[in-house]
């Protein structure tokens, strides 16, 4: 019996770890919608699209060599830009963090955080942030009763391009801002199947 191939979607021999902006999108599993509902052209996020859209801005503490540019988290995928900048200069970052305390508008100073990686690849960062999201999804399943995903979170692969000038970087950033008002014609939307 012959394994079906798996289609490459990364460029060859291309080094996904060095400097690069790139335009992402992951998906969730079978494209269901977990992440909250589009209302007049706008995302209204549910608890589990707060949490995602959390870990995502958390990426740029767990990776040294990154800077997050526009994204929005849709209904049933995310589009973001990632910078890829290199290592830093010498040494690491504070491994001090200040976290808001809401009630007294206080900052409280908190302990050490997880050590980020530094010069981590564009797969690793993705991989990174899907096992993050699907393990905080698991733990409120558990602790807070959200509902449980069936088999997978996210699909296994994601979407990646590479953004080489000024000019494509702009009109990915239109495209990933206007996302939303064009949610009824998205191909990710399953409910334009049947259009």
């Amino acid at each position: 019996m012959l394994l079906r191939q798996r289609k490459l979607i990364r460029l060859a021999k291309y080094d996904y770890s060095g400097n690069g902006v790139y335009f992402v999108t992951i998906c969730t599993q079978n494209r269901e919608s977990c992440f909250g509902k589009i209302i007049d052209g706008r995302i209204l996020l549910n608890n589990v699209g707060q949490m995602v859209d959390k870990q995502w801005q958390e990426l740029k503490n767990r990776f040294f060599n990154i800077e997050l540019d526009e994204y929005i988290l849709m209904p049933n995928h995310i589009h973001g830009i990632i910078f890829i900048v290199g290592a830093p200069l010498v040494g690491a970052r504070d491994v001090m963090v200040n976290i808001h305390d809401n009630d007294h508008n206080n900052c409280i100073r908190a302990g050490i955080k997880p050590a980020p990686t530094v010069n981590s690849t564009l797969g690793a960062m993705v991989g990174a942030f899907k096992s993050i999201t699907t393990n905080e999804y698991i733990n409120n399943v558990k602790n807070n009763n959200w509902s449980p995903f069936n088999g997978k979170l996210w699909q296994r692969n994601y979407y990646e391009h590479i953004i080489r000038d000024e000019k494509s970087l702009y009109k990915i950033r239109e495209y990933i801002i206007n996302n939303p008002s064009k949610w009824n014609f998205d191909r990710n939307n399953l409910g334009n199947l049947y259009m």
